[in-house]
């Protein structure tokens, strides 16, 4: 039994996205978008009316592929909340040391887009979004201060990922989980 082609839609954004995570939003052009994903320069622009609206699918995907893995990582950490906060640097040990990991693709697309653009600000948005899920988790925990711990856990997420895209080595996620874990400590009274 033989599986169907993808669609010219799958076959873009696949071939988008991983063209994207190895170079750069800026360093693939369309032209070679086209070429690799083998559809026409008219069914590309039937899809996708612009790079920037490819671009965006791309962060839509990655935003759905890397919050989904950080939740399931929190979520295998067991029910209380202290321990989701240390248990979503999981999903960094799969993602960091895979083989051709270049570092977070909000921040690198944040870095090769102009701020006020649709692109940037799908960046920023991610960022937030993380930012506030990490909070609620903070305030769950019992946090007196959950914005400041979900700030101090996101920033320990994001410089692993920067660590990592220049040199993959396992402690830096070790070290960030360790830092995790004294935060948490620190922040959230042990509840009797």
């Amino acid at each position: 039994m033989s599986s169907a082609r993808p669609s010219a839609h799958e076959r873009i954004l696949s071939t988008a996205t991983a063209l994207f995570n190895a170079h750069g939003v800026r360093g693939v052009g369309v032209d070679r978008i086209i070429a690799e994903s083998g559809v026409a320069k008219a069914t590309l622009y039937s899809h996708f009316r612009t790079k920037d609206d490819l671009v965006l699918a791309y962060l839509r995907g990655s935003d759905e592929r890397w919050g989904g893995a950080l939740r399931e990582a929190a979520e295998a950490a067991g029910a209380d909340p202290r321990d989701r906060l240390v248990g979503l640097f999981d999903a960094l040990d799969s993602a960091t040391e895979r083989d051709g990991f270049r570092g977070c693709a909000f921040i690198r697309t944040a870095g090769e887009t102009e701020p006020g653009t649709a692109t940037h600000a799908a960046t920023v948005e991610h960022k937030r979004d993380v930012r506030a899920w990490l909070t609620e988790l903070a305030r769950e925990a019992g946090a007196a201060d959950p914005e400041r711990l979900g700030t101090q856990i996101s920033v320990l997420v994001d410089g692993v990922m920067a660590a990592a895209a220049l040199e993959p080595r396992p402690e830096f996620t070790e070290a960030a989980r360790e830092a995790a874990r004294a935060l948490v400590a620190q922040a959230c009274p042990v509840r009797a």
